[in-house]
């Protein structure tokens, strides 16, 4: 046993020697928290913005935003999440060589490969550009487009099961699956979830369509004229190919629901090219085993809007019903007032950067030799309402 003074020395000089050892243990830990600090922050978060399909926190996890402004979209399991990777790395390919495809990207959300989580590297994401991440007060919608929503491979329960849902499906074209409307007068959004959008009868579709462009003061009818000019050009895409089938996907409407924001050209500029440099990173090479998407490049044919409500009015027989005007049809005034809309693209210069609509989610694209007429369908059919909203 120590004598009191040797043990004091003792314990002075552990003591000693722990603190000198303990200084440089400390600062190591302060700077590995520090960096797991500056991880956490840098660590995805559930989008803000979300509208509709699975969401964070009522399942395991929803669309996630990246610190760099990109979004993540868990991978579906198979076939789903696959399939959909598969048609994101086709289209936006840097080989690709098919003008069909190259002029499918403006309509879609960029595509920036897969990103894993560090400490989950077999846990992938698609990495998207955010659509409304450019906008202050984004309204943004989901709309599911084509006369089915499910694939031609579904099970006869999975096909009973998406009939039952919303009957009205293959007649009326789309369902709205979620909307998010900033009202100007209380500074504050209005949100609706799918149960809204399965509500709607053929008599209240219109009115249900119309509240997402209403701010609580007004109808935003620039937004209306703009969206239906981005989704005349989805349709002249749709019109010339005969290559690929979508089913269960749906069209994102993003317009700026502030009134007083000047223009955004430069901001939208700066967070373009932050997402171009940014997107690359972590991409993962990930084969996928699935036949390579057919090309064809066929001259794309183009319809005005009046030949799509002919169509749908024919097709559909919305025209005893409260979906097409309860006069006579048209007027010329009002046909004169719909190719302006679609023609006169002078007008919109300087707008179109305050209004998006994209193509979104691809779990069911199949390759074909026929023309996709179940989205065309919906959306003639989309085009009608908007139509019958913006001359009301």
């Amino acid at each position: 046993m120590l004598e009191p003074e040797l043990r004091m020395s003792t314990v002075d000089r552990v003591l000693k020697s722990y603190l000198a050892g303990g200084d440089g243990e400390q600062n190591e830990t302060a700077a590995e928290w520090k960096s797991r600090k500056a991880e956490r922050a840098r660590a995805p978060v559930p989008l803000s913005h979300q509208v509709a399909g699975h969401k964070y926190g009522i399942h395991k996890v929803g669309i996630l935003q990246h610190f760099d402004g990109t979004v993540l979209k868990q991978l579906q399991p198979p076939p789903r999440g696959p399939c959909e990777m598969h048609f994101y790395t086709q289209v936006f390919a840097q080989e690709c060589k098919d003008p069909h495809l190259l002029a499918l990207q403006q309509h879609l959300p960029k595509y920036y490969g897969t990103w894993s989580p560090p400490n989950k590297p077999k846990e992938l994401y698609l990495k998207l550009e955010d659509v409304a991440g450019r906008f202050a007060c984004p309204c943004i919608m989901d709309v599911k487009i084509g006369r089915k929503s499910y694939d031609p491979f579904a099970s006869h329960e999975k096909q009973e099961e998406q009939i039952r849902k919303y009957p009205l499906m293959e007649e009326i074209g789309f369902l709205i699956l979620g909307m998010r409307v900033y009202q100007v007068d209380s500074g504050s959004y209005i949100s609706q979830e799918q149960s809204y959008g399965r509500s709607l009868t053929k008599k209240t579709l219109k009115t249900g369509l119309a509240r997402f462009f209403h701010n609580g003061e007004e109808l935003r009818k620039d937004a209306i004229s703009l969206s239906i000019h981005k989704i005349c050009d989805i349709l002249h895409w749709f019109e010339g190919q005969k290559q690929l089938h979508f089913y269960a996907s749906s069209l994102l409407f993003v317009y700026e629901g502030s009134l007083h924001i000047a223009n955004t050209k430069n901001r939208t500029e700066g967070l373009t090219r932050q997402n171009d440099k940014a997107g690359p990173e972590n991409k993962t090479n990930v084969h996928v085993t699935s036949s390579k998407l057919k090309s064809s490049c066929g001259q794309v044919n183009c319809s005005s809007i009046l030949e799509a409500i002919h169509y749908v009015r024919k097709v559909n027989g919305f025209g005893s019903h409260s979906l097409h005007h309860q006069a006579n049809g048209m007027t010329a005034d009002m046909d004169s007032k719909t190719n302006n809309v679609v023609e006169d693209k002078s007008s919109n210069e300087g707008k179109e950067e305050n209004v998006e609509v994209r193509m979104i989610d691809f779990a069911h694209v199949f390759p074909s030799d026929s023309s996709d007429d179940g989205y065309i369908y919906g959306l003639r059919s989309l085009l009608f309402v908007l139509e019958q909203i913006l001359q009301d």
